[in-house]
């Protein structure tokens, strides 16, 4: 099973001109867009950082996501969160002969720490030997910076801040994220007590 972005969040739909004002930078010079796409890039790596912490899609956006078999037959727990809508799904065998199915055939759970996908009957449609079903679905918890809640925001910022002010440090690996991130990222991670129920 494989979990890819199909839609990248765009370079406008990220907070540059907040995190210029996070990091203190003076305005009103005539480089005042010199570092713009080094910014960006800090902004998207500390977005993907957090997204991969917590296990959930900050800025909603397009996924696929590929099934060659299910776990389960009767739901299938989806590997981002939160699930906004199931917007596809194509069903294919061995041969690579592809059709569309009805999205009628599924239900979506929606639930901001673990999404299912559930059979309107008895079972998930079944994917033959050899095959592959392709989900589309749109993922995230808001359609704009602006409506992201403050602390995921916050978090976002702090750590782009990080990477900004530690770029020549040859130190720093692992993944180190600071404190603070850390914290107001923690509660939107999945504890997981019980194994099984997946896809």
């Amino acid at each position: 099973m494989m979990l890819s972005e199909v839609t990248p969040v765009p370079d406008a739909a990220l907070p540059l001109e907040a995190f210029k004002a996070h990091l203190r930078l003076g305005t009103g010079f005539g480089e005042g867009t010199l570092q713009d796409s080094v910014l960006i890039g800090f902004l998207r790596a500390a977005l993907a950082a957090i997204e991969k912490r917590s296990g959930k899609a900050l800025l909603q956006r397009e996924f696929l996501w590929v099934v060659s078999r299910w776990r389960r037959t009767d739901a299938a727990s989806l590997p981002i969160a939160p699930v906004v809508a199931i917007t596809a799904m194509t069903l294919s065998d061995a041969q690579g002969n592809s059709t569309a199915l009805d999205l009628d055939v599924v239900r979506l759970e929606s639930d901001s720490q673990q999404p299912r996908l559930h059979p309107q009957g008895s079972c998930l449609p079944h994917v033959p030997s050899g095959g592959r079903l392709e989900i589309g679905m749109t993922a995230g918890f808001a359609a704009s910076w602006d409506a992201l809640s403050q602390d995921l925001a916050q978090a976002v910022l702090m750590l782009a801040a990080h990477y900004y002010e530690y770029r020549n440090d040859t130190g720093l690996h692992g993944g180190c994220m600071p404190f603070g991130v850390v914290s107001l990222v923690e509660r939107y991670r999945q504890v997981r007590l019980l194994l099984g129920g997946g896809a």
